[in-house]
């Protein structure tokens, strides 16, 4: 018995070492990231932790929103192999090579609409509308936040057009709410890239699950209403989803359940595995049963649709309508509730403080 405690303990130091070593990870990359910059382009990047910008997150193009810090595509080599690093230190395989992938998409965006363009589908007077969004693999930006240091309040963002990664470090925990990554397209229907879909499973996990159910249970998880032309919980709309809708997992049968799980895992998956276990076992720990998913639009793919998994304190939201309604554009949003933007985590800190002032 006394074995099993001893086994028990040291289980339980390991995984809080865990935890601190991977902030110690994310800071010291940080760090060597930081060190390759100029002092002008440090300077360029750099924001006080409490500066308002932080908590304001778009994913429009930069030719319709422009973004705080430095822009990816001025970086030297050697600084965006250390950018990269810091990527892989946040995100796990699949989370890497799906944020790389956007911002490849935008490359591929501007020669789908270069040949649409070159085979007179589309007029000069939208090409250029088009390319003024000024979409491509270099315009992303990056800014930090507060000075990284060891046991510290900072935090760190990349963002551009699709993509909206917000870090945020307290002490020897972080927070990586709101994650936002879209794609457009959904699916390339053109060029030599035709066929690629960054978002694959985030769509097809989502049919899987809404096709699985009785037509009873559909009825219960389908909301009446149009299509979101955008996730609900957008940083324009100040709407914000309160209430619980449409189906509880309670009401699910056990292949359902596993279904819900893995769709639900797609998204926490992006993490790197620490993070990813730690958000896992949360969920699990606040009961599968305690989480609704809600479905809006068409059953089948290329046409409108709209899903919403809200769980006692994480939301998922996707969104796939596109411009042209032809459901090949997809938004997709993980976040903690009461932690966007790390402020549950940042909040104990400052409690703590004030404790050890007293």
């Amino acid at each position: 018995m006394k074995l099993f405690y001893l086994f028990l303990i040291l289980i339980f130091t390991c995984s809080i070492n865990l935890s601190a070593q991977t902030v110690d990870e994310i800071y010291s990359q940080t760090v060597d990231f930081m060190n390759t910059l100029s002092p002008e382009q440090l300077q360029a990047t750099s924001y006080p932790m409490d500066d308002t910008l932080r908590k304001k997150w778009t994913n429009l193009p930069v030719g319709l929103a422009t973004r705080p810090g430095i822009r990816y595509g001025d970086l030297s080599a050697e600084s965006r192999i250390e950018f990269h690093h810091v990527l892989i230190t946040l995100l796990s395989s699949q989370g890497y090579l799906k944020t790389t992938s956007i911002m490849q998409l935008d490359d591929i965006l501007n020669e789908v609409y270069t040949a649409a363009y070159k085979e007179k589908n589309i007029d000069k007077e939208l090409y250029q509308e088009l390319m003024d969004l000024d979409w491509g693999y270099g315009n992303y930006y990056i800014s930090i936040w507060g000075k990284p240091e060891p046991m510290g309040n900072w935090g760190l963002s990349f963002s551009g057009h699709h993509i909206s990664l917000n870090l945020t470090v307290s002490g020897n925990d972080f927070s990586m709410a709101p994650l936002f990554l879209g794609t457009d397209p959904a699916e390339v229907h053109s060029t030599q890239y035709a066929g690629l879909r960054v978002l694959s499973k985030e769509e097809d996990y989502g049919f899987r699950l809404i096709n699985s159910l009785t037509e009873e249970q559909k009825s219960i998880a389908t909301l009446s209403m149009e299509v979101p032309g955008d996730i609900i919980t957008n940083p324009t709309n100040k709407n914000r989803l309160v209430d619980y809708s449409g189906i509880k997992a309670d009401q699910l049968t056990k292949e359902q359940k596993k279904l819900l799980k893995m769709l639900i895992m797609e998204y926490v998956n992006n993490l790197e595995h620490e993070k990813a276990h730690a958000y896992a076992d949360k969920i699990y720990n606040a009961g599968i049963d305690n989480i609704y998913f809600a479905w809006i639009g068409s059953f089948e793919p290329q046409k409108p649709h709209y899903y919403m998994i809200n769980g006692p304190d994480f939301m998922i939201e996707y969104d796939n309508v596109g411009f042209q309604n032809n459901g090949n554009h997809i938004h997709s949003i993980w976040r903690e509730k009461g932690n966007d933007f790390g402020e549950d985590l940042l909040k104990s800190h400052y409690e703590r403080d004030e404790h050890h002032h007293h």
